[in-house]
């Protein structure tokens, strides 16, 4: 079943209810805050890196405010264990058996602060949940619903006292963004509300957890034709032949980037896919897959450029084998 038109219209105006209610606590910054509603309804997962004091917490803490869900809070650091995060079994003397108490990556949206200041054993708590939407503790699997989404945060500086994610962990992350400062317009009104402290700022959810799931649903059922998996399996393959690159992009990647391609089309009320959703894409979905050259990385290139000259040496296809 293919999504209609007005399903796409439908979508594109609950979509743009939660951008522009996000909006009003990032400033200035539409694309980001499309992107992080895209990664949601993908089903996915979102890594935010970015300098201290842009915003990262705030907009991971406004996506979670703007959808009536449960949401929870993990600040990261060097003693943080797995059983913090996945919960831990009790036993239970009066039943004489043990009992789950569940940690707080029980809820729909999960903000893990500074990922990278946990040790490589928490953070590889979070394989399983965040590739399967559940948690085995003492051999027992217990699912964590839907929707489920972890937002991470991490800075480029300040490295000392931090572990980097490995790249298993990094091709979790259906897309990584930067918010980047905000324009002089945007920070002056950033400047006149400096009376009201960011964490008191508070915005109204304004879709259900359900309608999250059905949305979600829905934007699976976007058209995407044959030669718009021909252009991103072209894109996939190049960045396995770039000569600056070690790793290139798994089949992993070429899915996420299909899948964020169907909702990026449905949040613009299109039912079908185009080459220029991929291409808003390319570099969020598919630069923090990559593992650049060291020789490579020592000159100056990064995954980021990489992915722009593949698009450049890559044409999109300009005509259509259905509609």
């Amino acid at each position: 079943m293919t999504m209609t038109p007005d399903e796409a219209a439908w979508f594109a105006e609950s979509f743009n209810r939660l951008v522009t209610n996000v909006e009003q606590v990032l400033l200035g910054k539409t694309f980001v805050v499309r992107l992080g509603f895209t990664a949601l309804l993908s089903e996915g997962h979102l890594l935010l890196e970015d300098y201290p004091g842009t915003g990262k917490t705030s907009f991971a803490r406004a996506i979670a405010q703007s959808v009536s869900g449960t949401t929870n809070r993990i600040q990261f650091t060097p003693d943080l264990l797995p059983g913090d995060i996945t919960g831990v079994s009790i036993f239970d003397q009066r039943d004489n058996e043990f009992e789950f108490h569940a940690g707080p990556i029980f809820s729909n949206i999960v903000l893990a602060d500074e990922i990278n200041r946990a040790s490589p054993k928490t953070q590889a708590a979070l394989l399983e949940v965040m590739e399967e939407g559940q948690v085995t503790v003492d051999g027992v699997t217990h699912p964590v619903g839907a929707p489920f989404m972890v937002i991470a945060t991490q800075n480029p500086i300040e490295q000392a006292g931090t572990y980097r994610l490995p790249e298993a962990q990094l091709d979790r992350f259906l897309m990584k963004a930067s918010i980047g400062y905000p324009d002089r317009a945007s920070t002056l009104r950033i400047l006149d509300g400096a009376g009201v402290a960011a964490h008191s700022t508070a915005i109204e959810p304004v879709v259900s957890a359900e309608l999250v799931v059905e949305m979600a649903q829905l934007a699976r059922t976007v058209h995407v034709d044959p030669t718009i998996n021909d252009y991103v399996s072209r894109l996939v393959e190049a960045t396995r032949s770039a000569a600056e690159v070690r790793l290139g992009v798994s089949v992993r990647g070429a899915l996420a980037l299909i899948r964020a391609a169907k909702t990026l089309a449905a949040s613009n009320g299109r039912h079908y896919v185009v080459p220029d959703d991929v291409k808003a894409l390319a570099e969020s979905v598919l630069a923090h897959r990559l593992v650049i050259d060291a020789e490579a990385e020592f000159e100056g290139v990064t995954a980021s450029s990489v992915i722009a000259q593949i698009l450049i040496e890559n044409p999109p296809p300009t005509e259509r084998q259905a509609v």
